[in-house]
């Protein structure tokens, strides 16, 4: 099977379970922001220089791609996905990244001075970080643009998730930058 496939041709993209949308619906932009992020944490997965980064990123990636699969499926099929995705974004997420969080601030990755400007250390990773940062943020927003219409992601922890994760980025991003 070739991954030209010509079907998008119309500006229509494929959700979960045969069902089209535009690729200009706000779920497929929700859909597509997670992917950005999802990318743009790979460029810090291949740069971290500290630990807890480099633990962090893969795992997160891997809930991202759930949390796609969790966006990718239309609404009223949410029952059938958790079916076979027994994974989904939930609360031990959400702890997970609030620990990691208490423990970046503990560390001194908390060090606030106002607007921290991206590159300004000269440190790749943490600028990646902070790439990946709004990369985060714009999901976030796409995801809670969904709220309050028929296309809601029923997962209330799916934004709490993102929300968490911008924050520990933004850490990291600091972090990252004290070489």
């Amino acid at each position: 099977m070739s991954i030209t496939t010509r079907k998008g041709d119309d500006g229509s993209t494929d959700l979960l379970f045969g069902v089209r949308a535009a690729k200009s619906h706000p779920r497929v932009h929700a859909l597509g922001a997670v992917d950005e992020l999802n990318a743009a944490l790979g460029l810090l997965r291949i740069t971290a220089v500290k630990a807890e980064t480099r633990e962090l990123i893969p795992q997160v990636q891997r809930w991202l791609i759930g949390l796609m699969g969790e966006l990718a499926t239309p609404p009223g099929l949410e029952e059938r996905y958790a079916a076979t995705h027994k994974e989904i974004i939930g609360a031990g997420q959400v702890a997970h990244l609030d620990e990691l969080a208490a423990k970046l601030e503990a560390g001194g990755a908390m060090q606030f001075k106002g607007w921290a400007l991206p590159g300004e250390a000269g440190v790749l990773s943490g600028a990646h970080a902070d790439l990946a940062r709004v990369a985060c943020r714009r999901a976030e927003r796409n995801v809670i643009d969904l709220d309050d219409t028929p296309e809601a992601v029923p997962n209330r922890d799916v934004a709490r998730f993102l929300n968490r994760l911008s924050d520990v980025l933004w850490l990291l991003a600091r972090w990252e930058e004290r070489v």
